[in-house]
């Protein structure tokens, strides 16, 4: 008895491979969809944001803090912004990644 489970368990395992590699293939794209694609777009929104800065404007920087840029410097990739009357930080261009009014907006809901 013992001898016609470990037959049938082997005659199982020498099936084909293609179940199992559609199994993956499968989890990879359901992550692709639910996980990597959508991060993806937002990255491409905040790069879009970035590049169309303009002094004035009214921003929130990677650490939480809100202000308006005053300076860009495109060759040092470097923004001035002001975050309290006469108080200018300067941050990496990459650290804004968000527009004041739609953040809060988008906190009100």
């Amino acid at each position: 008895m013992n001898t016609s489970i470990f037959l049938a368990a082997q005659a199982a395992q020498g099936g084909s491979p293609l179940p199992m590699i559609l199994m993956m293939v499968a989890v990879f794209a359901i992550m692709w969809l639910f996980m990597i694609r959508p991060q993806q777009k937002k990255q491409k929104e905040i790069r879009a944001f970035q590049n169309s800065l303009t002094e004035g404007s009214s921003v929130v920087v990677s650490g939480g803090i809100y202000g308006t840029v005053k300076r860009i410097d495109l060759a040092a990739n470097k923004v001035e912004v002001e975050i309290a009357r006469g108080v200018v930080i300067t941050v990496n261009k990459g650290a804004v990644f968000a527009d004041a009014e739609s953040s809060q907006q988008a906190q009100a809901k």
